[in-house]
């Protein structure tokens, strides 16, 4: 992939040209980099097998299709934490240096990390934040977990509950999973009048911040919303959009983010894949070891789903996940826990050691995976269908797929795992189900060139 920058004279006001597998040009306008990190630490582009949107900013930073350090991923959310207080509260965060060192130098994220936690933001009012899934549930968590009191955060699901009705359902109108539900245990959740901060890895419209807002005004109406990416590539009419909303509900949108642009898009890419190579390995075939992962520091909810074929798993969720609510108490008391779960998977580690959430199930074992010691990597399983090319610059190099374990009509991805990288995969489940259910994923994880494969399922 080729890339152009046509203008470095400053962070901000810089023009990029990418052309995406030869076939689709995009143009990038920065417009505001308040602060002034370099658009080649934040994401990569690539081609999405999508109709109704061509192209994908692969995020470098949110652990989902590239693999990063743990701590760089929390910290992506702390700086929207930061931005949120300089913005809404005028209020300056003296670690922001260290937290953009730790983003831009990755190396220098875990211990900038480990001290943010120590000492979280304060809040002059109490505010609830909601991540968008799949993409967006560890980066919602994340800017939550920046503040210590006066919080609390929940994200959208795909999933289907039986025992809980949905409180508000939308849409998220590009992507390839439209629908999005809601099911917080705590009924009373919505019933305050504190704005909200909705969490989104990027906005190129804005129309699913939309949605849910409309949908949120309909039921629980509130004065204040808080429009919250790492990039915001709107353009003027969907300025316009936002604008025309807030008059006709009476209502105030503040849209912060990390890089604010506009982009430009011309030409298109085939629905047809294009070639893979896959990675032949001596480790091809090699089945994980399943490792149960007890506590109970965590607390299990006896829910149920239920997929559109009829499938329900019974497995118990964890209320840890932000999937149903989760206080800023309760948010407190998990950093133990899970550096408790990390240093005690340390023992099975022999060298480099790719930590891989599951489709939502993202923050937990980041989490768990930042406290594993040096030499981790953390990226998460999707079900964003892209076109992998091994090609320079380009941000997918190979994918591997699997049929989801609940519901087979929905194909998974592995992106990004290179030759002789990796000592060990950590690939963690939050619910388990058969082996039948989970004989395609053992299958793509058999194919990874990773010689040492685990699979860490709470219990």
């Amino acid at each position: 992939m080729n890339i152009t920058t046509l203008s470095t004279s400053s962070p901000e006001h810089q023009i990029f040209n990418f052309n995406i597998l030869g076939n689709l040009d995009i143009t990038i306008r920065v417009q505001q980099n308040p602060y002034q990190l370099p658009p080649e630490a934040l994401f990569q582009m690539a081609a999405r097998i999508n109709k109704k949107r061509s192209f994908l900013f692969v995020s470098k930073v949110l652990g989902k299709h590239l693999p990063v350090r743990p701590a760089t991923s929390v910290l992506s959310g702390i700086a929207l934490a930061a931005r949120l207080l300089e913005e809404r509260y005028s209020l300056a965060v003296a670690e922001l240096p260290a937290i953009v060192q730790g983003i831009v130098h990755q190396e220098k994220s875990d211990e900038i990390l480990h001290q943010l936690l120590l000492h979280p933001f304060e809040l002059p009012e109490p505010l609830l934040f909601i991540g968008f899934a799949e993409t967006a549930t560890a980066l919602g968590h994340s800017m939550f977990s920046a503040f210590g009191s006066k919080t609390e955060y929940i994200h959208t699901t795909r999933e289907r509950i039986n025992e809980l009705p949905s409180t508000i359902d939308f849409e998220e109108e590009h992507s390839h999973a439209v629908a999005h539900h809601f099911y917080p245990v705590n009924k009373n959740l919505l019933r305050s009048e504190c704005p909200i901060v909705l969490v989104d890895d990027e906005i190129t419209t804005g129309k699913t911040a939309l949605n849910i807002i409309r949908e949120i005004q309909r039921h629980f109406p509130r004065k204040q919303y808080i429009v919250a990416s790492l990039l915001d590539w709107r353009s003027q009419e969907d300025h316009r959009k936002f604008q025309e909303l807030e008059a006709e509900l009476d209502i105030k949108i503040t849209a912060i983010s990390l890089l604010k642009g506009e982009i430009e898009v011309i030409g298109a890419i085939g629905e047809q894949p294009t070639q893979q190579t896959i990675v032949a390995s001596a480790h091809a075939g090699t089945a994980p070891v399943v490792i149960p992962l007890e506590t109970a520091a965590l607390t299990k909810l006896s829910f149920s789903s239920i997929t559109p074929s009829g499938f329900i798993n019974t497995q118990p969720y964890l209320l840890e996940t932000g999937r149903f609510g989760i206080t800023a108490e309760k948010q407190r008391e998990l950093h133990g826990t899970l550096r408790e779960l990390g240093q005690a998977l340390q023992q099975y580690r022999t060298g480099r050691a790719l930590c891989m959430g599951t489709g939502e199930f993202m923050y937990v074992p980041m989490m768990i995976a930042a406290f594993m010691g040096d030499d981790i990597l953390y990226q998460s399983t999707t079900r964003s269908p892209i076109h992998p090319a091994t090609k320079e610059a380009y941000a997918v190099q190979n994918a591997f797929s699997y049929e989801n374990p609940d519901d087979p009509a929905i194909p998974n991805f592995i992106y990004n795992i290179p030759e002789q990288r990796y000592s060990e995969l950590f690939l963690f489940l939050e619910r388990g189900t058969s082996d039948e259910r989970l004989n395609s994923l053992y299958a793509a994880l058999a194919q990874l060139p990773i010689p040492h494969k685990y699979v860490v399922m709470f219990c």
